[in-house]
Formats: structure tokens, C-alpha cells, sequence
């Protein structure tokens, strides 16, 4: 498996931001629920992702070497008033500004702190690309806009959330993900778009997953779109959603997503 570059990376960054800051000037009503992530409203998700926008850069900038508490990030919780679309799009506009501008100057190989992986920029800049594609996903949702996500970012998110899977697995004893045991059991993921040659295979062992990109024979296959396939893996489609197909033992994939978490 190849990482994308981390140019590729930051430009995605810096793209979303602006696909973000499109649904805040919508007209879309920010006090709104967010139906993937009930417990915000739409602005409660975009000040989330633009203070871990803020957050990032602050570590990438400073060179942190270990983390950095959320008081001491400046500007993290987004304008003082509630409600003020040009204000809260003006923060984020900023916020992209200073993330993309830090992560370019570290380049990809900068030691910088981080909670899994390889400690350095370039997993950071990974990690927001791939944090901030989902997370508009779920405000497009509460604001009733359609969606799309270039399908090497959608394919490098599929890897990406399998490895940090199996990392929470391994060293995070307590977590959700730590439960994911069933020897002999296995998942297949298949994107359907033509010449994109994206399939996963998951295989839930004893002790943590082993996954690898190919096309083999599962106890349960999901099928779709790449962007489908991501949206349903990350738990923001419905397994049903049209362009999905399941075949196998759903309920093997159902009890996937119940426990493949790190938050």
C-alpha cells in the first residue's frame, strides 16, 4: 500500500475546507441537528472540526513533542457569537489558511506528537484530509447537500481507518475495538466503480485484524460506490442506502460497525 503524497494531502485539506465553508454560506440552518452525529448541530460540528483544524496546526507549528492541551489552542472554539454564518465562515476560511500553510512548511518528515502511528507531519496531515472528507460528509447531511469525495481520498480513507483500527486494537486494551474477535470470520469491501480496482480484506483474528487489498472470498461482502463504501463504513450510510449491496452474513458486518471505533 502506497500513501498518497503530502501535497496531496494538504491541497485535499484545503479543498474540503472551502467544500466545508460552502455548506456554512448555504443558507443551511446551523442550529439543525446532525443526523450522523445527534448530539451537535450543524455550527457544533463545524466549530469541532475547525478547532481540530486549530488544534493540528498548533502542533505542527510549534513542533510538539508531546500533546497540547485544547486551552492553549488559539481561536479553537470559532466566534464568540452563535449563529453568524459569515463569521463562523471567516474563522474557517483562517483556519484552513493556517493548517495548510503549517503542514506544508513541515513537509512530510517533521517530528511532530501524535496519538498513533508514526509521530510526524505527514500524519497529520493524513489524519485532517481524512477527518475533515468525513465530517462533510455528516454537515451535507444535516443540510440536505449533496456529496462526493475524489475516489483516492475515499480509497486512502478505507485504508486509513483499517489501520487505525488495528492500532486502537493493540494498544488500546479498553477500547470498543478491542472486542472485534471472530476467528474465521472476514469482511470484504468492493468498490464498484469501474476501473477504480479498490477491494479490501478484512480478517477478524484472535488478537487483532489483518487486512490487505484484493479480491478473495468473505463471510460477508459490501458493495458500492467507493464513496458509498466509505460513508457506510465510517457508519454514516445506512447498510441499506441505495447503490449498497450486502451478501453474506450481514449481521457479521452490523457487529463491525458497532465496535470498529477509537472515539
Amino acid at each position: 500500500m502506497t500513501l498518497l503524497a503530502h501535497d496531496r494531502y494538504c491541497d485535499e485539506i484545503a479543498h474540503q475546507v472551502e467544500q466545508l465553508r460552502a455548506v456554512v454560506t448555504s443558507g443551511a440552518d446551523l442550529s439543525a441537528t446532525v443526523p450522523t452525529c445527534p448530539d451537535w448541530s450543524l455550527e457544533d460540528l463545524v466549530r469541532h472540526m475547525g478547532g481540530a483544524l486549530r488544534w493540528v496546526d498548533t502542533l505542527v507549528r510549534t513542533r510538539a513533542q508531546e500533546n497540547v492541551p485544547a486551552e492553549r489552542i488559539p481561536l479553537a472554539k470559532g466566534p464568540e457569537k452563535q449563529g453568524d454564518a459569515a463569521a463562523l465562515d471567516e474563522w474557517l476560511a483562517e483556519t484552513g489558511d493556517l493548517v495548510v500553510a503549517a503542514l506544508r512548511e513541515a513537509g512530510p518528515d517533521t517530528a511532530v506528537w501524535a496519538w498513533a502511528g508514526v509521530a510526524n507531519s505527514a500524519f497529520w496531515a493524513r489524519r485532517m484530509a481524512h477527518e475533515i472528507t468525513v465530517h462533510r460528509a455528516d454537515a451535507t447531511l444535516a443540510a440536505g447537500l449533496p456529496y462526493e469525495v475524489a475516489p483516492d481520498i475515499a480509497v486512502d480513507a478505507l485504508d486509513e481507518w483499517l489501520q487505525l483500527v488495528q492500532w486502537v486494537q493493540r494498544n488500546m486494551p479498553h477500547d470498543a475495538a478491542k472486542d472485534l474477535r471472530r476467528p474465521g470470520s472476514s469482511i470484504h469491501l468492493h468498490a464498484t466503480d469501474p476501473a477504480l480496482n479498490a477491494e479490501w480484506l478484512i480478517e477478524l483474528g484472535e488478537e487483532s485484524i489483518a487486512w490487505r487489498r484484493g479480491h478473495e472470498k468473505a463471510t460477508v461482502a459490501l458493495r458500492g460506490p467507493v464513496t458509498s463504501v466509505l460513508l457506510a463504513f465510517y457508519r454514516r450510510l445506512p447498510l441499506d442506502s441505495p447503490g449498497l449491496e450486502v451478501l453474506g452474513e450481514r449481521e457479521l458486518l452490523e457487529f463491525w460497525l458497532r465496535r470498529a471505533t477509537f472515539g
